[in-house]
C-alpha cells in the first residue's frame, strides 16, 4: 500500500472554512520531522476548589482554568465526583458496541445531520471528507437519550442495544453538569456576570461521541494517517475522560510543538472549542489536538476508545462576544450557521444549512 497524500495535509488547506481567528499551521497527522515537548504536563486542577464554597479555592480554580484554557486549551480535572468504574464500564461497552454490532446493523445507523450535529454511526475511515482517519464513531445527542426517564422516545431508533443506552446516559448525564460551574468560573473571571450562560447551558445541546480505534494493521501504519486527524472541536467544551492507551496529543502554538497527553486514570480531561474562542474573543484558544498510534509498537495493535462529551449551544443561540469585551473582533451569529460553516471543512462544501430539527 502506498502512502495516502492526504497524510500530510495541513490546517492551512481548510482555514476558509474557519469562523474564529486561527493563525497556526500544522500537519493533520504525525510527521517524522515534528518536535514533541517531552517534559511539559498540563496543569491538574481539581474540581473540588471550585465547588468546596471557599471564595479563595474557586479564585485559585478559575485563575488556573483561564490561564490553561487560554495559553494551550487544555486542562486535567481531578475530584469531579464521578466514579472512574463508569469509565471503565463506559470503555468495555464502546468495545463491546463496536466489534460485536454486525457491520451492516451499524450501518442501518448511518449519520445524519440533525440540526447543527452529524449525528448516528460514522464507519472506518469516514469521520471526515479531508483525511483517512483510522477510526469509527458514533454520536448521540439528546434525542438519543431517555433523559427525563418518561420513556417516549422509541430508543431503538438510535440503539442497536437498548442496554447500552441505560449505560452511556449514566455517563452523559454524569459529565454534562461540570459544564455549567466551569462556565460560570471562566465568566466570573472575565469580568461577566457568572450567571450570565446559566439558562442557555440549562438542558442545552450536548452530544456523547464514541470512538472506536481498532488495532492497528500493517496496512494501516503504512499508510500514514492519523487515528484521528489533527482539528479544534466546534464546541463551548469538550469533556473527555483519560484513556488508559497512548494517542491525544495537543499543539503548543507558543513552541509549535506537540505534547502527549499522559493523564492519570478517572482523570476528566477538559478542552476549549470554537464556540468558546468566538464569544471570549480570541481569548480562550480553541485548542489543536490529534490521535496518533502509540509510540509502543505493541500497544498499537490494542484497540483504543474514547468517549468525549461535546457541550454545544442550542441552534437558535446567539454567538456574541461577551459584554465584558469593549472592543469585539466577531458580529454576532447564530450558533447553527456558525457551526455549519465550520464543519463543511470535514463534510464538504455540500453540506446543507439546516438539518432535521433536533
Amino acid at each position: 500500500m502506498t502512502v495516502d497524500p492526504t497524510a500530510a495535509s495541513t490546517s492551512l488547506d481548510h482555514r476558509h472554512h474557519e469562523q474564529v481567528n486561527k493563525d497556526r499551521a500544522y500537519f493533520h497527522s504525525e510527521q517524522a520531522s515534528e518536535q514533541f515537548e517531552e517534559d511539559t504536563h498540563l496543569e491538574a486542577l481539581s474540581f473540588n476548589q471550585l465547588t468546596s464554597g471557599d471564595p479563595a479555592d474557586a479564585k485559585n480554580f478559575a485563575d488556573r482554568l483561564v490561564s490553561g484554557l487560554s495559553t494551550i486549551g487544555f486542562v486535567y480535572l481531578t475530584d469531579h465526583g464521578i466514579d472512574p468504574a463508569l469509565f471503565d464500564q463506559a470503555h468495555q461497552r464502546t468495545i463491546t458496541l463496536f466489534e460485536d454490532t454486525p457491520e451492516a446493523e451499524k450501518l442501518r445507523f448511518k449519520a445524519e445531520r440533525h440540526g447543527s450535529v452529524n449525528q448516528g454511526y460514522f464507519p472506518f475511515k469516514k469521520s471526515t471528507a479531508i483525511h483517512p482517519d483510522l477510526v469509527e464513531g458514533w454520536v448521540f445527542a439528546n434525542r438519543a437519550f431517555d433523559l427525563d426517564g418518561r420513556g417516549e422516545t422509541d430508543l431503538s431508533a438510535f440503539w442497536p442495544n437498548l442496554d447500552d443506552e441505560r449505560c452511556f446516559r449514566q455517563l452523559f448525564t454524569s459529565l454534562e453538569p461540570l459544564a455549567l460551574p466551569l462556565m460560570r468560573a471562566i465568566l466570573g473571571h472575565l469580568g461577566c456576570s457568572p450567571g450570565l450562560y446559566d439558562e442557555r447551558l440549562t438542558d442545552t445541546l450536548c452530544a456523547l461521541r464514541l470512538n472506536h480505534y481498532p488495532g492497528l494493521t500493517n496496512d494501516d501504519e503504512t499508510l500514514g494517517a492519523a487515528r484521528l486527524l489533527g482539528h479544534e472541536d466546534v464546541t463551548l467544551f469538550t469533556l473527555l475522560p483519560a484513556s488508559p492507551v497512548e494517542g491525544l496529543q495537543v499543539f503548543n502554538h507558543a513552541t509549535g510543538c506537540w505534547i502527549r497527553l499522559a493523564p492519570k486514570p478517572g482523570t476528566v480531561i477538559l478542552n476549549a472549542g470554537d464556540y468558546l474562542q468566538r464569544i471570549t474573543n480570541d481569548v480562550l484558544r480553541s485548542s489543536t489536538h490529534r490521535v496518533s498510534p502509540p509510540r509502543d509498537r505493541q500497544q498499537r495493535k490494542t484497540p483504543r476508545v474514547s468517549c468525549p462529551l461535546f457541550v454545544y449551544l442550542r441552534e437558535q443561540d446567539t454567538l456574541e462576544v461577551l459584554p465584558c469585551f469593549d472592543e469585539p473582533n466577531y458580529e454576532p451569529i447564530q450558533a447553527l450557521t456558525f457551526h455549519t460553516n465550520i464543519t463543511r471543512k470535514f463534510y464538504g462544501d455540500a453540506h446543507p444549512d439546516t438539518g432535521s430539527d433536533d
